[in-house]
């Protein structure tokens, strides 16, 4: 499964209202780091189906909610619950950081 594709105009109802648990790596073309971490992200949204949603947000092309994010540097990506930020990660770091994130909010 492909990780879901987050905009400015899904995002409230794509994953701040989502009934499970969400995943939100944001990242750009550009960043190295972030393609280091991408192959996590597609792992993570196979293994996680139907428990988190996970998605990625192109900050060059979805600014407005990078900012209220306050994504400063990527890749930058949120572990989200009910609507509310419940874990943040910074950087590329080992799969099993995500994993760490995750088995708290499921």
């Amino acid at each position: 499964m492909k990780p879901f594709t987050f905009t400015d105009d899904n995002f409230e109802t794509e994953a701040l209202k989502s009934d499970i648990p969400v995943l939100v790596d944001f990242w750009a073309a550009w960043c190295g780091p972030c393609r280091i971490i991408a192959p996590i992200v597609e792992e993570l949204a196979a293994e996680f189906e139907g428990k988190v949603k996970v998605g990625k947000l192109d900050v060059d092309a979805n600014q407005q909610t990078a900012i209220k994010y306050g994504v400063r540097s990527i890749p930058t990506v949120l572990v989200l619950k009910d609507g509310n930020v419940a874990d943040t990660i910074i950087g590329a770091v080992p799969k099993q950081m995500f994993l760490e994130k995750l088995q708290k909010v499921i």
